[in-house]
C-alpha cells in the first residue's frame, strides 16, 4: 500500500530517534527493530480494520508500547543507557517518563539530536549522508545504493561501520551544548546540501531526478531552522537554495519523462510559493557578516530568478558570483559552471577557452556533462561534426535513461544540423531558478558584490 511507504518515510526517523534516546545509541539496532515491529503490526491490523484516522499516532503508540515492554524486562534494561536507570525502579514508574519522551517537542528535539549524531566528525561525508537517509529518512540500503550508484554490499558496509562509530557515543548528541553544536553545524549543513543535491541531479541509475530525496533534505533543513542555534545565516541561505531548486522541479521533466533544459522549461510551472519562500529566506541569510558557498549559490539562483527568460539573464553578475564561489569552494564542477556562464556572456568560443583552462580536468573525465558542455558550445560555433563527437562521448557516460535520451536527442540534432541550437545548460545550472527578485533581497546581493569589490 502506498500509504504505508509514505508513512515509513515520514515516521520512521522520528520513532527511531526517540527510541534511541531511550535505549542508548549503542542499542540503535534495537530501536530499529521496534520500528520494524510497529510497521509489521500496522500491515497486519490495517489490512482488516483499515487505515486509522491518525496513522502517525497509531504507529507512535504501537512503538511506545513495544518500548515499554522491552523496558520492563530487567535483563534487557541492564544493557540500556545508564542515565535511564530511573525508568526501571518499578514497572509502573517507567510509564510516565517514557510518555514524556514521546511528546511532540521531545520527538522534534530527538530528530535534531539524531541528525547531529549522524554527522559525527569521525565519519566521512558519504557515510553521514547515508546515515541520514537510512535512519532519519527511512530509506533502505538498496535505495541508497541506487541513489549513489553503488552496490548493496558497499552501502551496507558503509552504514554498518558508521553505526559502530555512533555507538561509541552511547547517547545522542546534546543539542543544548552551544560550542559542540556550532562545531558540528557545518557538517550537518553539508550533509543536507549533498542529500538535496543527490535528489536534484544525482547519478541514480533509475532517474536523474529523485524528488523524495529533495523533500527529505528540505524537511530536515526546516527542522534545523527551528532550533535557535541552527538558525544561522548559512542555514537560511541553504534553505533558500533548496526552495529555489524545488520550485523548478515540476518543469525539469516533461510528461514523457524527458529532461527539459532551462531554455525549454515552461516557467509557468515553477512553484511560485516556493520562490517567494526562497526570497524571504535569502533576505534572512543577509543578517550577518557570514558569507558561505550557500549564500553565493542562492545569489546565483536569484540572478537567474530576476530574468523573465534565460536569454535576458544578467550573465555578468553570474560570472562574478562564480568567481567568488571559486574562492570559497573551488572545484572542477564550479569551474565548468562558470565557463558556461562566460559562454553566455561573451560567446561560445570564450566558453570553450575557459573549459580548457580548468584545473584538474581529469576529475571531470567520467562526468558526462563535461563532454556535453563542449558539444553544446562547438555546436553553437557551427562545428557540428566535432559537437557530435563530444555528445557521443557524453552519451557513453550517461548514468540513467533520462540522461541517455537527452544526449541522444543532441546527437541527432548534430547529425541533422538543426538550426535551432537550443542551449543545453540545464545540467550545469541545476541550482539556478525562478522569478524576479524583489528589492528586499538586495542586502545579500550587495554583500556579495562588496566581496567582489564591485
Amino acid at each position: 500500500m502506498e500509504i504505508e511507504d509514505h508513512l515509513f518515510r515520514r515516521e520512521a526517523g522520528r520513532i527511531v530517534a526517540t527510541l534511541t534516546r531511550i535505549f542508548g545509541v549503542h542499542n540503535l539496532a534495537l530501536a530499529e527493530d521496534v520500528v520494524q515491529d510497529a510497521f509489521c503490526r500496522a500491515l497486519e491490523v490495517w489490512k482488516f480494520r483499515g487505515v486509522p484516522d491518525n496513522p502517525s499516532a497509531w504507529l507512535m503508540a504501537t512503538a511506545k508500547n513495544r518500548a515499554l515492554d522491552i523496558l520492563r524486562r530487567e535483563r534487557t534494561a541492564r544493557t540500556l543507557a545508564p542515565e535511564l536507570t530511573r525508568l526501571f525502579e518499578s514497572e509502573g514508574a517507567a510509564v510516565p517518563p517514557v510518555q514524556e519522551l514521546f511528546g511532540a517537542n521531545a520527538i522534534k528535539d530527538d530528530l535534531l539530536r539524531m541528525m547531529f549524531s549522524c554527522c559525527h566528525p569521525r565519519l566521512p561525508e558519504e557515510a553521514r549522508v547515508a546515515l541520514v537517509l537510512h535512519i532519519l529518512c527511512g530509506f533502505s540500503v538498496s535505495e541508497i545504493a541506487s541513489a549513489f550508484v553503488s552496490s548493496h554490499a558497499a552501502i551496507e558496509k558503509r552504514i554498518t561501520r558508521a553505526k559502530k562509530v555512533l555507538a561509541t557515543s552511547k547517547t545522542l548528541f546534546d543539542i543544548a551544548a552551544a560550542a559542540e553544536f556550532s562545531a558540528r553545524l557545518p557538517a550537518v549543513q553539508r550533509a543536507l546540501y549533498l542529500l538535496f543535491n543527490e535528489g536534484y541531479h544525482g547519478a541514480s541509475a533509475e532517474s536523474a531526478v529523485r524528488v523524495e530525496l529533495c523533500r527529505e533534505a528540505m524537511r530536515l533543513t526546516a527542522l534545523l531552522l527551528e532550533h535557535s542555534l541552527g538558525r544561522t545565516p548559512a542555514t537560511h541561505a541553504l534553505a533558500a537554495l533548496m526552495c529555489f531548486d524545488a520550485a523548478r522541479l515540476p518543469a525539469r521533466v516533461d510528461a514523457a519523462g524527458n529532461l527539459c533544459s532551462l531554455f525549454d522549461q515552461d516557467r509557468s510551472q515553477w512553484n511560485q510559493k516556493l520562490v517567494a519562500e526562497g526570497l524571504q529566506l535569502l533576505e534572512l541569510s543577509a543578517t550577518g557578516c557570514e558569507l558561505t558557498e550557500y549564500h553565493i549559490e542562492a545569489a546565483i539562483a536569484s540572478v537567474h530568478a530576476s530574468a523573465p527568460g534565460a536569454e535576458s539573464t544578467d550573465w555578468g553578475s553570474i560570472v562574478s558570483l562564480y568567481d567568488t564561489l571559486m574562492t570559497i569552494r573551488p572545484s572542477p564542477i564550479v569551474a565548468l559552471n562558470r565557463a558556461i556562464a562566460v559562454a553566455q556572456k561573451d560567446g561560445p568560443e570564450r566558453g570553450i577557452e575557459e573549459i580548457h583552462l580548468i584545473d584538474d580536468r581529469v576529475r571531470l573525465a567520467t562526468y558526462p556533462f563535461y563532454s556535453a558542455a563542449l558539444g553544446e558550445l562547438e555546436f553553437r560555433c557551427g562545428r557540428q561534426e566535432l559537437a557530435r563527437e563530444h555528445f557521443r562521448a557524453a552519451l557513453a557516460l550517461a548514468r540513467n535513461p533520462m540522461e541517455r535520451r537527452f544526449l541522444e536527442r543532441r546527437v541527432g540534432e548534430c547529425e541533422r544540423g538543426d538550426a535551432q541550437q537550443a542551449p543545453f545548460y540545464d545540467r550545469f545550472w541545476n541550482r539556478q531558478l525562478a522569478i524576479k527578485p524583489s528589492p528586499e533581497i538586495h542586502p545579500t546581493i550587495e554583500t556579495v558584490r562588496r566581496s567582489l569589490g564591485v
